[in-house]
């Protein structure tokens, strides 16, 4: 019975994979294709996240910071100083994993509503930032003129190659992630997650646990920011927003904490809500009007009655169902 529950999560990753890389061969619809390529990078993000809060137990309502710091420093090397393209990405990630390391350091004493009160202003200082250093960012306008992803003279400027490209690493993210918490640094955030003195007296270090954590989650967050600037060719300061970094929260809360299939399945379902009105055929204009505008009222409310009526989220949910339903096979 042991092996069941891997093999179980194999076949669904197998056939995830399958679905999603058929994708550009069922379709050429650009715009289809473009909001399918958003999924996957919130996707990253929520890999990262699900680290940081569903196994760790560490609260963070700043990731659209980070996410920002990996768009406006790849963006920037590229547009300003012609920095090739794996190099820039490659210093987006690291800017924002220090920016993660930095914003940890401090917030080591903090938990609960202390911590999520701490990132959130990083959030909102971040997001002043963004606005006032115009000469990188462009401010309120904007950057733009972001070139393509490219290796040489490779360059990936199809939507059909930008999807496969994000997946692609979204994969990796979540390969990476789920080879983590099977490690002994995946039991010691468990362990942190359920009990930090429980954990300390198990001989975890808590305080360099919450660093890495915080430092590899940000890292995740800034890749995908900085494949989302070159993915899109535009970014402002109000992509970036306090409104994001709830969502992303809402999504590992939702899907479940423990669990990375569980905020995978709410990284898909949360960010196509955004984009009903192209998916939903003979839905009227005021209703994917009146969806869009409370967009994140809505996440909001689906976060609260997770929480009310599905304590463990999704994840929970399905292992409940699972444990029933075996529990039912074997009385029978």
């Amino acid at each position: 019975m042991g092996t069941v529950a891997p093999r179980i999560r194999f076949v669904l990753f197998a056939a995830a994979s399958v679905v999603i890389a058929s994708v550009p061969f069922l379709t050429d619809d650009r715009y289809l294709l473009k909001i399918l390529t958003f999924v996957g990078l919130n996707a990253i993000v929520v890999a990262g996240l699900a680290l940081l809060l569903g196994f760790a137990g560490q609260i963070s309502m700043g990731h659209a910071a980070f996410f920002g710091l990996g768009a406006y420093t790849s963006a920037y090397l590229t547009t300003a100083h012609e920095v090739p393209w794996l190099l820039a990405v490659a210093a987006g990630t690291l800017l924002a994993a220090t920016g993660g390391l930095l914003l940890a350091l401090p917030s080591l004493r903090l938990k609960g509503h202390y911590l999520a009160m701490a990132t959130l202003g990083f959030n909102e200082i971040m997001s002043v930032l963004f606005v006032e250093m115009r000469g990188i960012t462009g401010g309120n306008d904007g950057l733009s003129g972001i070139p393509f992803p490219s290796i040489g003279s490779f360059v990936i400027d199809s939507p059909a190659a930008i999807y496969i490209l994000v997946w692609a690493v979204a994969a990796l993210a979540f390969v990476g992630a789920a080879n983590l918490v099977r490690t002994r640094p995946g039991r010691a955030m468990r362990a942190l997650h359920g009990s930090e003195l429980g954990a300390l007296a198990s001989g975890v270090n808590t305080v360099g646990l919450k660093v890495q954590v915080f430092a590899v989650s940000a890292a995740l967050a800034g890749l995908a920011g900085a494949l989302y600037a070159h993915s899109v060719g535009f970014i402002s300061p109000s992509q970036f927003s306090l409104e994001f970094s709830i969502l992303l929260v809402a999504m590992v809360v939702v899907g479940g904490t423990g669990s990375l299939t569980g905020p995978f399945i709410a990284a898909v379902a949360l960010t196509l809500l955004q984009y009903v009105h192209a998916l939903i055929p003979g839905l009227s204009k005021d209703a994917a009007a009146l969806i869009q505008d409370w967009e994140v009222d809505i996440s909001g409310l689906i976060m609260i009655l997770t929480v009310i009526f599905v304590p463990g989220g999704l994840a929970a949910f399905l292992k409940r169902r699972r444990s029933g339903a075996g529990e039912e096979g074997e009385i029978a």
